[in-house]
Parts: structure tokens; sequence; C-alpha cells
């Protein structure tokens, strides 16, 4: 597999498949998984809605199809960090990046 190749396949829109997913590429982030799950499980249910739930495995989706490669989840997660600068322009170009990659992930499971 090579350096910029993906980790793991992108992974069905299943609960299951989606938190062995996050096992795997982001295992860190599994708390706020079950967090966000039950936010959006209970929103669901006071909405009387699926929409929350289809929201949740949308952004998922995103956040894995981000992870699961290396590359781009270290250029995010500098650009998260160095939103935090003083600097006005490190700020807004961080900005740009994390949006970039971000809607490239939200892209790429659309059409997936």
């Amino acid at each position: 597999m090579s350096q910029d190749g993906p980790l793991i396949s992108r992974p069905e829109r299943t609960f299951t498949a989606l938190r062995d997913a996050v096992a795997a590429v982001a295992p860190q982030r599994l708390p706020e998984f079950f967090e966000k799950m039950q936010g959006a499980f209970v929103r669901a249910g006071e909405e009387d809605s699926g929409t929350p739930i289809h929201m949740f495995y949308r952004e998922w989706a995103a956040v894995i199809e981000i992870e699961r490669f290396p590359h781009a989840a270290a250029r995010l997660h500098a650009a998260e960090r160095a939103i935090d600068s003083q600097d006005p322009n490190i700020r807004n170009a961080a900005i740009r990046e994390a949006g970039d990659i971000v809607r490239a992930a939200h892209r790429e499971i659309a059409g997936g």
C-alpha cells in the first residue's frame, strides 16, 4: 500500500461499518462518535425524522474519508492547529485549507 493510498476501504454508511472504520483510522475519536450518535438519535426522536441520523452518517463518512488517507488527515490536523494562530494570514490560510479538505471529502462520499 502506498503512502498516499487509503488505510482502509471506504466503509458503507451503516452504523457498524462506520464504527469499525473509526476504530481503525481514528480510535481516539470513538467517544465523540458515540456521543454524536446518541445526539442524532435523540434529535431524530424529538423531530420524528430520520434526517439527524442521515446527517450523522454523512458527517462520519466524511471524517473517515479524510482519516483513511494519512496525508489528507495530517494536512487537516495541521490546518486545525494553525487556526489558533495569532497571525491572521496563517489563520485564514488554515481555514481555507481545512475547508478545502472537508469539502473534497464530502464530494468523494457523495460520488462514492
